[in-house]
Parts: C-alpha cells; sequence; structure tokens
C-alpha cells in the first residue's frame, strides 16, 4: 500500500471535464516503449496539472518544468499529486530508479481518494522496493478498494530489464470494467470486474501520486534491510507523466462511470488480442509473488482469481514462485543462511 503520502492534501476538480495532460515530458533513452494510448499525447508542464504534496526542497523541477527529481535524505521524502481527481482513466510516467545500495526506499506511483475516503478508499499501486547492491529492485501492483486493504490483491515481479539504467513506462488503464497494468508497451497485469468482487473493485474518484519514502520496516526482506543514509540522497526521476481521463468534483454525482468511459474513451484503451499473448508470456516469465496462489493468506482464492492465468503449479502455499524459491535457497544455504523465504520476498 502506497502509504507515504496518506496525509497529502488532495484537490479536487471545479468542473466535470475530460482533459489529456502529459506533464514533466522528457525524451526517455534506451530502448523502452511507450504504451501505444500515449501516442500523439500534447505535453504539459508540471505547473498545468500537479502539486507538490510534501517534501520541500527535496522535489526539484528540470527542463522548464517538464521532468521531476524527487529525493529522499535524512529529513524527509517528496511527492507530488494532480490537481485533479478522476473517475477512471489511463494514468502513465516514465520512471528511473535510484541506483547502486536502496535498501528500504520505496518509489511509489499510484491512485489513491485515502484523503476523502479515510474508511473506504480506493487505490491502485506500482510500488518499486529498493535492494541492497547487487539485487534487483522489486515491483509490486497492488488492488484495494472501499477500505479492503485486509484482502490485498498484490502481485510482485522480476524486472527483465535494470530500472535504474534508464526510463521505463509504468501505466495504470482503469475503467468500470476492468483495470490493467503496463509496463511499456506490455500489459503485465489484467483484473476484470466481477459480481463477486462488489465494492472490492475501486469505483470513487482518486487522483495521482508519484512518491518517494523510507519503508525500512517493511520494504526490503521484510525489514531485515533498512534505508542506509550514508548512500543519500535517494533520487527517482519522472518524465512523460501522462492523464488520460475524466476529471470530476467528488462532491458531484451526477456524472456516471459509464458516462467517463465513454467520454475518455477509456474501453477502446483495453488490451487488444495481440498483446494477450504478451502478456500471458511476461506473467509466466516474471511473477515471483502472486495473492491467488497464497493459502496461507487465503485458504479459498478471492473470487476475481479465476482469470488470473497462472498455472497453482508454479507457486509454493505461500504465493513465492517455486523455482525462484529452490535458486534462492541455494544460495542461501551456500552463504550459511538458515533460509531463503526473506530472499525472495
Amino acid at each position: 500500500m502506497a502509504s507515504g503520502a496518506s496525509s497529502s492534501p488532495m484537490v479536487p476538480a471545479l468542473s466535470l471535464a475530460v482533459v489529456l495532460l502529459l506533464a514533466l515530458c522528457g525524451a526517455p533513452g534506451g530502448e523502452a516503449r511507450p504504451p501505444p494510448p500515449l501516442h500523439g499525447v500534447r505535453p504539459l508542464a508540471f505547473d498545468e496539472g500537479y502539486a507538490q504534496i510534501f517534501g520541500s526542497s527535496n522535489l526539484a523541477l528540470l527542463r522548464d518544468g517538464r521532468r521531476v527529481h524527487l529525493a529522499l535524505d535524512e529529513t524527509t521524502g517528496a511527492g507530488f499529486a494532480s490537481q485533479d481527481l478522476f473517475l477512471h482513466g489511463f494514468f502513465s510516467a516514465a520512471i528511473k530508479l535510484p541506483a547502486d545500495y536502496a535498501a528500504g526506499v520505496v518509489v511509489a506511483f499510484y491512485l489513491s481518494n485515502g484523503d476523502v475516503y479515510e474508511k473506504t478508499h480506493d487505490e491502485l499501486d506500482f510500488e518499486f522496493l529498493g535492494n541492497v547492491r547487487g539485487r534487483e529492485w522489486r515491483v509490486q501492483t497492488n488492488v484495494y478498494g472501499n477500505g479492503s486493504t485486509h484482502a490485498g490483491r498484490e502481485e510482485r515481479y522480476d524486472l527483465p530489464f535494470d530500472p535504474t539504467d534508464d526510463f521505463h513506462h509504468y501505466s495504470i488503464l482503469w475503467t468500470s470494467r476492468r483495470i490493467v497494468f503496463y509496463v511499456d508497451e506490455t500489459p503485465i497485469r489484467e483484473v476484470v470486474r466481477t459480481a463477486a468482487m462488489g465494492a472490492a473493485f475501486p469505483s470513487k474518484p482518486m487522483s495521482l501520486y508519484a512518491t518517494i519514502w523510507d519503508g525500512s520496516a517493511w520494504a526490503t526482506l521484510g525489514g531485515r534491510y533498512r534505508v542506509n543514509y550514508k548512500y543519500a540522497p535517494f533520487v527517482a526521476e519522472f518524465t512523460d507523466l501522462a492523464i488520460q481521463g475524466c476529471a470530476v468534483d467528488p462532491t458531484d454525482d451526477r456524472l456516471s462511470a459509464a458516462a467517463c468511459d465513454a467520454r475518455a474513451s477509456l474501453e477502446s484503451l483495453a488490451v487488444p488480442a495481440g498483446q494477450r499473448a504478451a502478456m500471458a508470456a511476461f506473467r509466466r516469465a516474471h511473477t515471483s509473488y502472486s495473492y491467488c496462489h497464497d493459502r496461507r493468506r487465503y485458504p479459498a482464492a478471492l473470487p476475481d482469481c479465476a482469470g488470473a492465468g497462472l498455472p497453482g503449479r508454479m507457486f509454493g502455499p505461500d504465493g513465492m514462485k517455486l523455482h525462484r524459491r529452490h535458486r534462492a535457497g541455494a544460495a542461501a544455504a551456500a552463504r550459511g543462511h538458515r533460509g531463503a523465504r526473506d530472499d525472495v520476498m
């Protein structure tokens, strides 16, 4: 759960409008390809669509407000949020994560309405969890609806690239029917709304956030390794940050979810047949934890797990990918460690 900005103010829109925003636009290098919905979008500067929510001088604007640096040091992290709340949309950012030793550091790109609905909040997250030198960052996606944090729908992935070397796009599509997470041009997870999910499917207006903060208590090997400020500042870079969505006033419910989807043409952005094979291949190769296969937390799978598309034989009873655990177990034994589960979490 991206809790680093839970006390941050959210600024509601004063009008009902479909907006198309692209802020902090730079030219990410390397071979990362943006998801198709970003093609042809006009860029906007930071102050046209976003506002700082905490961090004082730890947020820096570069290239005339078209790139943002968020830093974590001994005093604070940093973060920003969209000026509007949205009822559905497509949200994307090109992000470059801090390099070298980053244990305990959490970078989050997420949607939330926790400041408006404290006890029944919705949330959709990309969380990037730092690690010790020589080990990869881990990426987690979360889905929470109506305060359902007791039933977390977390998945965790090993990326097929080093996210500290260059910018890569991370995107979330949220409609009344589905939620899709993308890494670059590849969809990596789809949650399709079912009647059985009920209010656990996010359905209330949310703002977009980007934050960096100290997650020492849990982020790296269950809290075994904490942030070492000898390596500070830890800097996450954001560019190509886009929103295509329906901006709303949360006190005015006249605009329906279906109307917002139609105005923003969101269902046209759903995963096409040609990309489903790529999504399945990514999930088989790179999913390292699946809540749908975690029988220690959920003796009976949650109702939305029917479409998870990952065979149970890949995972142990705690939801961890089996071959990854075996590889880590051998390495732990060679180091003289007693166990390996923390090494892969």
